[in-house]
């Protein structure tokens, strides 16, 4: 059985924590998750998917890394990684978007299991939500539903 969660580093929007979380609904998240988060999370859930999935969080990189479920790799998103299109999706992980203006660190970057990037026939930056959903909607059709 398979199961994943998503979530953002540092982020700053709260609309895109609340449109992350209703993709992760509608795509088949098991959790969603904040680290660092710069915004009130209760005000962003528009569909209530709150009811449905949970969202955790973590003050910090350290607290969350130390929290990892068990053979559960992490999945960094982020441009300059292995192009998506190639990517084979592991049965089990956590999808880790970075922050809208500041994306994730190198050291961030290098702790990470993996590390993948949407390609883009322009520049190669998405929303951070817009990210997240390309991402478990690519997992879906790889991985089936």
């Amino acid at each position: 059985m398979s199961y994943f969660g998503i979530g953002i580093y540092s982020g700053k929007h709260v609309d895109n924590l609340g449109t992350l979380w209703r993709g992760a609904y509608q795509l088949g998240a098991s959790f969603i998750f904040t680290i660092g988060e710069r915004y009130k999370p209760e005000s962003a859930d528009t569909a209530k998917a709150w009811r449905e999935i949970p969202l955790h969080r973590y003050p910090d990189f350290e607290t969350f890394w130390a929290s990892l479920p068990f053979s559960c790799p992490v999945v960094a998103v982020e441009m300059g990684g292995t192009s998506l299109v190639q990517f084979t999706h592991p049965e089990r992980c956590i999808y880790l978007l970075g922050s809208e203006d500041n994306g994730l660190s190198a050291e961030i970057l290098a702790k990470c299991h993996h590390h993948v990037a949407i390609p883009a026939v322009r520049k190669q930056s998405f929303n951070v939500a817009q990210s997240g959903t390309i991402v478990m909607y690519d997992r879906l059709a790889k991985l089936g539903g």
